[in-house]
């Protein structure tokens, strides 16, 4: 039983990093111009909460996919997702 709870907490594990790894790839790509288009934050302020939300999911969360530091980081990518890629 704990072989499959354990299996599907490392997929959603990773399914999260790679959406934060995702956004922000996605980020260090887009240009300046666009983030003052969408009206949002600078795209150096994602950069630092993208680049965070990567790190502790790493090093604080250690792959835990339901640690309350992953989940906030999976929020921002997911929002940071929805506000640039949203308006493409």
């Amino acid at each position: 039983m704990f072989e499959v709870q354990n299996s599907l907490s490392l997929v959603l594990s990773l399914v999260l990093f790679i959406i934060k790894v995702g956004a922000l790839v996605d980020c260090v790509a887009r240009s300046d111009a666009k983030f003052a288009l969408v009206d949002t934050l600078p795209r150096r302020s994602w950069l630092i909460i993208l680049a965070l939300a990567v790190l502790t999911h790493v090093f604080v969360s250690q792959w835990n996919p339901l640690g309350i530091f992953s989940l906030l980081g999976t929020v921002a990518a997911l929002v940071y997702l929805a506000q640039l890629r949203g308006s493409s």
